[in-house]
């Protein structure tokens, strides 16, 4: 599956206030998908020493889902391509590469 194809896919299930004209209500699902992510990273050092098995991963995999889920809802709300999106991100990342800027904290190097 394209990331366009799972944009389009994934917009089907968008049901939330206001869909269409509102870029607040999947954003915040988004920080909060996040946190979820982030909060199984942590059991998973606290509570499993951090051993990972197929039951840690197909719990992480349902929670980068809804990442993934959010992302098309936020990217869909302001008119923007997923597949273009990552197709930026990965030019920006070679040419980071490419100078030996992969490290730093500006987006601009």
């Amino acid at each position: 599956m394209t990331f366009k194809e799972y944009q389009k896919e994934s917009r089907k299930t968008a049901i939330y206030p206001d869909k269409d004209n509102n870029f607040i209500y999947p954003t915040l699902g988004l920080a909060g998908e996040v946190g979820e992510v982030v909060e199984k990273v942590k059991k998973l050092i606290r509570d499993r020493n951090n051993k990972v098995d197929d039951e840690f991963k197909a719990g992480l995999e349902k929670e980068l889902g809804d990442v993934l889920w959010y992302i098309a809802q936020v990217c869909t709300e302001f008119g923007i391509s997923m597949e273009e999106t990552a197709k930026t991100n990965i030019e920006k990342l070679k040419s980071r590469h490419e100078r030996n800027k992969l490290h730093g904290d500006s987006d601009n190097r």
